[in-house]
This record gives C-alpha cells, sequence and structure tokens, in this order.
C-alpha cells in the first residue's frame, strides 16, 4: 500500500489533526488535554522507535524530556533567549547530546539490565535536577514565565497565546515528528532497527553493526523527549520539575502499550485513552487520590485483552476483514504452490546467478586453519584443527555427535573466539575479529536452527541481509528511501530466485512452511554475496521430499561457490561434496574424497564402533 500511495499515511494524519479540534472537545476533551496528548504523541514517537521497533525498553526517557525542556527554558527565562522555536531545538540537541553519553554506558548491557540502568539514570537526573543544578532549573519550583511562541509576517504577528492557537502550533511540530519518523522507520536504518528487535545475533552475522544502530536509535528517542520537553514548557508557560520524575517514563511506557508498540501512531492513541480517562475519573468521577488504582486496573485489563494495543487491534482487524473478503480459491491455490513447490532447477539458478566478490574467480587457498583449538573449562571443544579449503571447492565436514562440528564451525566465522591457533581468510588474519566484520569481508554461514526475523515478510527478511553487503557495516540514512539504493532489489529478487521463494516474497516468516524456512536461512547467508558459505546442517528436520528438493537447490547455488556444508545425512552430502573432512573428538580424523571417505576404516570405527563394513 505504501508503494502505491506513499503519502496516504501523512495525509490521512493530517486530516485527523485538522478535524481533531471540531470533534473531541463533544467527547469531553479539554482544550489543555488535547495540547497535552499532542505533547505525549511527540515523546512517544521517539520512544517508539527506540521500544517498538528496535526492542529497547528504556525506563529513563524522563532524563531526556526533562533535559531539553529545562535547557530551552532556561534560555528562554534566565538568559531572554529571544527565538523560541531556535531555543526549543536546542535544548532537544542539548538532550540528543546527553542521549549520545548516557546510551554510550546503558547499551553496554541488553534485557531487563539495560532497563535497569535507565532506572537508575532517570533517578540520577532528577537528583541532579532537585540538588546540584537547583539554581538553574529552579528545583521544586521549576522555571516559570517560558514565553509563547510567536510568528512574525512582517505587518503582523501571530501569537500562539490561546489553547487553540497553541493546539494549531503543537498540531503542526506533531505532523512534522511524525514525517521524520515515517522516513526513518522506512529508511534502511528503520529496517535494521526493526531486524535487532527481532534478532539482534542474526542481524550482526548479517554484517551490521547493531551496537551502533542501537546507539542511533537512543539518540533520536532523547531528541524526541528533548523536543517534547521544549513544547512542554512554552505551552504550560512554565517547566515543571516532575518531567524528571521516574512517573513520567512509567506513563510513557504505558501509553505507548495501550496504544500499540511499533506502530507510531500508538503512543497518541494510548496517551489519549490514558489522559482522557485520568482527567475523567478527578474530574467528572472525583474518585480523589484513588483514582490511579482505576487507572491501573484499566491499563491491566487493556493490556491483556488487546496483547498489540489498540492500534494493533485495530490492524488485526482490517486484516481479518479484508482476508474474509478473499474467495477461498487464492488462498488454496498459494497453500498449494507452497507445499508443492520444487527446489529451484539449475537453469533459474544460472539465469539469475547471485553477485560475486572480484576475488571469487581466484585460485589456491580461501581459507587457513591453523592449529584452532577451543576450550571451554576443562573440556577441550577442539584441539590443534588444520584446515585449508580453496576457491571454488565443495568441501563436506561430518563426525559423530559430540565432534566439535559446531564449534569449529562457529570459529571459522568468529562466533566464538579460538583459545589457540590462528584463521587466515582470502589472505588476511581474521583470528579475534567479530562476526560481523567477517561477515563484511564474504565470509558468512546459514544456522542449524533456523535464525530469521519471524516478524518480517520473506522480501524483508532478504533486504535486511543484503544491506549489509550494499551499505556495509554502519551508515547513518536515516532519510533514505530503501527502495532507491543501487542494485538492492536486483539482489533480493534474485535471492528470491535461487531458493525458490519467487511465490512467497510478501509472505510473513512465521506463516512459512518448515521446508521454505529453510531455503530462507540459506537464502539469508546467501543475499550477502558471500565468498565463503558455511551451510550448518541444512537437511535438518527435513522430510525425505524436502531433502532430495533441498539437494537439488545445493546443487545449483554451488556453481561458482566455495562452500563448506556439515550435515549427517551422509548419504547427500557424499552426493554434494568433492571432499570430506571428519572430525573426531574435537581432532581431525581423515580428509579425502567421499569414496575414500566410505571405505575408510578409521571413519566406521568412530561411526559404527568397530564394525566394519561399507558405509551406504
Amino acid at each position: 500500500m505504501n508503494q502505491k500511495r506513499p503519502f496516504l499515511v501523512e495525509v490521512l494524519t493530517a486530516i485527523a489533526l485538522i478535524a481533531a479540534p471540531f470533534i473531541l472537545p463533544h467527547l469531553g476533551f479539554a482544550p489543555t488535554t488535547i495540547n497535552r496528548i499532542l505533547i505525549w504523541g511527540l515523546f512517544g514517537l521517539g520512544f517508539d522507535i527506540l521500544f517498538g521497533y528496535t526492542g529497547l525498553l528504556s525506563f529513563g526517557q524522563s532524563a531526556f524530556f526533562g533535559t531539553g525542556g529545562m535547557f530551552a527554558a532556561y534560555l528562554l527565562t534566565e538568559l531572554d533567549f529571544p527565538y523560541v522555536m531556535v531555543g526549543i531545538i536546542i535544548g532537544a540537541v542539548a538532550a540528543g547530546g546527553v542521549g549520545y553519553l548516557v546510551g554510550l554506558v546503558a547499551l553496554r548491557r541488553t534485557g531487563i539490565y539495560f532497563a535497569m540502568i535507565t532506572v537508575a539514570i532517570s533517578e540520577v537526573f532528577f537528583f541532579v535536577e532537585f540538588n546540584p543544578l537547583s539554581e538553574y532549573t529552579g528545583g521544586e519550583n521549576g522555571l516559570p514565565g517560558v514565553p509563547t511562541p510567536s510568528i512574525s509576517l512582517g505587518f503582523t504577528t501571530f501569537r500562539f497565546n490561546s489553547d487553540w492557537t497553541m493546539y494549531i502550533f503543537l498540531a503542526f511540530w506533531y505532523f512534522v515528528g511524525l514525517v521524520v519518523a515515517l522516513r526513518i522507520v522506512r529508511s534502511p536504518v528503520g529496517a535494521i532497527l526493526s531486524a535487532i528487535r527481532d534478532n539482534p545475533l542474526r542481524a550482526a552475522a548479517l554484517g551490521h553493526n547493531i551496537h551502533a544502530y542501537k546507539h542511533t536509535a537512543f539518540v533520536v528517542a532523547a531528541i524526541y523527549a528533548g523536543f517534547a520537553g521544549g513544547l512542554l514548557g512554552v505551552m504550560q508557560g512554565f517547566m515543571p520539575p516532575d518531567a524528571f520524575m521516574f512517573d513520567t517514563s512509567g506513563q510513557l511506557v504505558m501509553q505507548t502499550a495501550i496504544g500499540g508498540a511499533g506502530t507510531l501512531f500508538g503512543p497518541l492513541i494510548g496517551a489519549t485513552v490514558w489522559l482522557f480517562l485520568s482527567d475523567f475519573f478527578q474530574n467528572v468521577l472525583h474518585l480523589g487520590a484513588t483514582w490511579k488504582l482505576v487507572l491501573g486496573i484499566v491499563f491491566v485489563l487493556l493490556v491483556v485483552f488487546l496483547r498489540r494495543g489498540i492500534v494493533g487491534a485495530i490492524a488485526d482487524v482490517y486484516a481479518l476483514a479484508t482476508g474474509a473478503r478473499k474467495s477461498a480459491e487464492p488462498i488454496e491455490a498459494t497453500a498449494a504452490a507452497a507445499a508443492i513447490a520444487p527446489a529451484a532447477p539449475p537453469t533459474l539458478a544460472e539465469a539469475m546467478p547471485a553477485r560475486h566478490r572480484p576475488t571469487d574467480h581466484a585460485s589456491g587457498p580461501i581459507l587457513q586453519a591453523n592449529g584452532l583449538s577451543k576450550r571451554y573449562g576443562g573440556l577441550m571443544a577442539n584441539s590443534d584443527i588444520d584446515f585449508t579449503i580453496s576457491h571454488g571447492e565443495m568441501r563436506g565436514i561430518i563426525g559423530p555427535n559430540g565432534a566439535g562440528k559446531s564449534t569449529f564451525f562457529k570459529m571459522l566465522t568468529c562466533e566464538v573466539a579460538p583459545t589457540s591457533g590462528k584463521i587466515v581468510f582470502e589472505g588476511r588474519d581474521i583470528t579475534g575479529m567479530s562476526v560481523t566484520d567477517v561477515c563484511q569481508l564474504g565470509l558468512t554461514k546459514s544456522y542449524q536452527i533456523n535464525q530469521l526475523f519471524d516478524r518480517l515478510t520473506v522480501r524483508q527478511n532478504l533486504t535486511i541481509a543484503a544491506l549489509g553487503e550494499t551499505r556495509g557495516k554502519f551508515r547513518l540514512d536515516l532519510f533514505r528511501n530503501i527502495g532507491k539504493i543501487p542494485g538492492l532489489s536486483e539482489q533480493v529478487e534474485r535471492t528470491l530466485a535461487l531458493v525458490n521463494l519467487t511465490h512467497r516474497p510478501d509472505t510473513p516468516v512465521s506463516e512459512l512452511a518448515y521446508g521454505e524456512k529453510r531455503r530462507l536461512e540459506i537464502g539469508l547467508a546467501l543475499a550477502t554475496s558471500p565468498s565463503l558459505l558455511l551451510l550448518d546442517e541444512p537437511l535438518a528436520g527435513m522430510s525425505p521430499r524436502e531433502r532430495v528438493e533441498t539437494v537439488a537447490l545445493l546443487k545449483s547455488i554451488a556453481r561458482g561457490r566455495t562452500m563448506i556444508i556439515i550435515d549427517h545425512d551422509m548419504d547427500s552430502l557424499f552426493e554434494l561434496a568433492e571432499t570430506v573432512t571428519v572430525l573426531q573428538e574435537g581432532r581431525v580424523l581423515v580428509h579425502g574424497t567421499p569414496e575414500e571417505i566410505k571405505t575408510n576404516s578409521k571413519v566406521q570405527e568412530a561411526y559404527l564402533g568397530g564394525v566394519h563394513g561399507e558405509m551406504a
């Protein structure tokens, strides 16, 4: 819908903002409440980019809300800075700078530890505002006398000094903030943030510097918070000290949860519900101090019964309604096509080959490992492995369970650091590098257990992978149209053809059959245009039919590529590989052609415990 009507969301939002002051008062909304909703909605836009799109739950946004507001208020009151909007923007920049510094500390941890750090940061800022910096912030009194904004037109000056003129001012800046947020989430950076939310480890393995992107989202959220804080000061004519309170962060989180995280409109809808009910319980029902208890119960009920929030529930109802209007025949046809789709024929793979790096036509060794060992405490997972693979070779690795195959693969792709030894890839020592850096160099793998971005579509998954190769590991193209990146769509279409998913590009990953997910798992690695592709048990968990199809697929994509495959299906592996390396107890047992491995007595003993005979 966005491609056909790219500005539909913006147009509908503008219409809603124009209509709101004529409709909401009849529903019981006071003018000041409507203005506060816009400020909280703008505040929530940045938080939704951080939480809803990146998956980082911060309880410290009040620190930036208060910082931006107080900084702007101090300029406009104590320093008599004459330009209100410039003061607000300076306050937002100051909040962003503080957010950058705070992010250096907070983003060293993830999950609950990150959330707890942000709680502590919020409390620290509240203490600093009330004590050491009270001379500048007014302490518990805040900063009164913040001037209202005005626009000089030469012949007259338009002042936003009433509730409804202030609404025009705030609605304009909310709209600007929404347009910027939409550009961010539709940009390459926004796509990568969504990938980090779903599966940060896989995003890193596809060549993205996830720490830098998280830091970017953190700073963007801080800037939005600071800007909203500045608007709060000019709306009230007073910058309140409670902007720094933890309660402010808590309300923001609850409003976003009520409205729906990851929607951008969720914070605005949540703020509408939250502020209306708080005013209703206090001013209409006169509940006194118990209004927070009642509002808390309402919050719990909304979150329990609307798990994706109000906006998410509306989207689900819309999807259900539009899905119900579709005839059953196309749905059944699509499902049947997905179920019986064969592996991509070789002619298709040849017609749409994946892009290659300049070194792909080189000769000689592409990767060499010398004396590679990995120890976990008293357990030696791999011991003194020497391993070499040449350009264009298809190598198989087999071994009994516990032979150290997966650990060996993780060391080759730098997911884990070796205890000792050296890894050289295309003449460069990569020992100790990160998995992100080696992917950028052209070495990547598919995983034994699917590591996909489940909330995204097939096309979006492959786009995430291709972005790592087309843009590098980090780039701040926050406002770039992702569809206009040269070569990106072509790379995605090539990869869709290679893994035979051209009939399923816009299907959510969660709806794919298992065999399709395995093909997509391989496709993610292929979309990075690797010089060396490692496949960790690509046939794991497949039915016999799916195995046959996937073997045909692997044969078709192997042309002109260097690949290493681990799998327990030796019949299929011997059919694919030119040479085979056997691991046992973390060491290289033997190396040879499939025929040599089949008749090797050491291999038979390793697998069959000394029962000699030919391996099938």
